[in-house]
């Protein structure tokens, strides 16, 4: 079972400025951050780019961090799933 308040408090350290405060859960902000970033809604409709490309920046900037190598995988793990849901 993944530790939600740590990958949360992880998944702060990739952005500036994103304070993500907790609403329900840990869990649930982080999936709501998440499936925000995957869908672009932090941009403006017009200059939106598709889940795929935000899938690829994500995962760059989640390799690039200096997070440990197991808080990477997770993250990214986390995305994928959350990509395949939103496939769905």
């Amino acid at each position: 079972m993944a530790d939600y308040n740590y990958l949360l408090n992880q998944y702060r350290q990739l952005w500036n400025n994103r304070v993500l405060a907790v609403e329900d859960n840990s869990e649930q902000t982080l999936i709501d951050a998440i499936k925000r970033e995957l869908l672009d809604e932090n941009s403006h409709p017009r200059i939106r780019k598709n889940k795929h490309e935000k899938f690829f920046f994500a995962v760059k900037r989640i390799t690039q961090s200096e997070l440990i190598e197991e808080d990477k995988v997770n993250l990214i793990n986390l995305h994928i799933e959350l990509l395949e849901q939103l496939k769905k």
